[in-house]
């Protein structure tokens, strides 16, 4: 709790309030320290696992050799099989803070198809976002936070994650379930946050057929979805939503 002072009614009164916490971790990969991830203190394995497996650098639990975090001194050190490239061009995104990424695919450069199946119930994306609402206690605490979370195609929640960024939450959803031997092809994913071209290449990389958010996609967004086949919804609030790309794969009761 920190000490803070109250405006209300015409006076200031001082109290405590909760407070968003801010961790910075520097990631060390095969003795090469490739980024500092600015994120939330809880759960930094399933981070960097997820950070690594996105990027491409790993694939399977056997490709970690050493993944090893500290948490008194703020540094992850890795250790995989194989090698990093050797030149590493960082890309600074659209995530919370600025987000960082080394693969971001240009026009036509997804390569990644999502394969259809049936038809996703209404009911199975609304299910999820209310979970993912129960889920969200940082949130419901003291706010600042993003979540997303995984399900089935009946709308059955597998995975959360919460973090201060939401490019983060889900990195950590990716990490959480490679460790834990969890199959993401053809989940549905939904977010309190925006959308972002990286997200949805991240999506699209690990078979996610369904993105849901509260807020907006971006343009960039879009297209991906529209060439990796996911389903991209925005603006889940209530009782509607706007769909953006593939909505042939939503199935409306009756």
């Amino acid at each position: 709790m920190k000490e803070v002072t109250v405006y209300s009614g015409g006076k200031l009164i001082s109290g405590e309030a909760d407070v968003v916490q801010e961790f910075p971790l520097v990631l060390r990969v095969n003795d090469r320290e490739i980024v500092t991830l600015i994120s939330s203190p809880h759960d930094l394995r399933f981070l960097v696992a997820g950070f690594l497996r996105v990027q491409g650098f790993v694939s399977c639990v056997e490709d970690f050799q050493v993944l090893s975090v500290c948490n008194d001194y703020g540094i992850a050190n890795v250790r995989i099989k194989g090698e990093l490239p050797t030149e590493l061009k960082p890309i600074l995104t659209s995530g919370c803070g600025t987000g960082i990424t080394f693969t971001l695919p240009g026009a036509g450069e997804v390569g990644a198809t999502v394969p259809g199946g049936e038809p996703i119930p209404v009911a199975a994306v609304f299910d999820l976002m209310k979970e993912l609402g129960v889920k969200s206690e940082k949130y419901k605490s003291h706010g600042g936070v993003h979540s997303a979370a995984v399900g089935d195609t009946q709308g059955g929640l597998i995975l959360h994650a919460e973090d201060i960024g939401r490019h983060n939450t889900f990195d950590r959803l990716a990490g959480e379930a490679l460790l834990k031997g969890l199959p993401l092809a053809g989940t549905l994913l939904v977010t309190s946050g925006r959308v972002s071209a990286e997200m949805a290449a991240k999506a699209a990389a690990l078979g996610i057929q369904l993105i849901a958010s509260r807020t907006s996609p971006t343009d960039m967004a879009i297209r991906i979805c529209q060439e990796s086949g996911i389903t991209l919804i925005g603006y889940l609030r209530g009782a509607r939503f706007t769909i953006y790309a593939h909505p042939e794969r939503v199935a409306v009761e009756g």
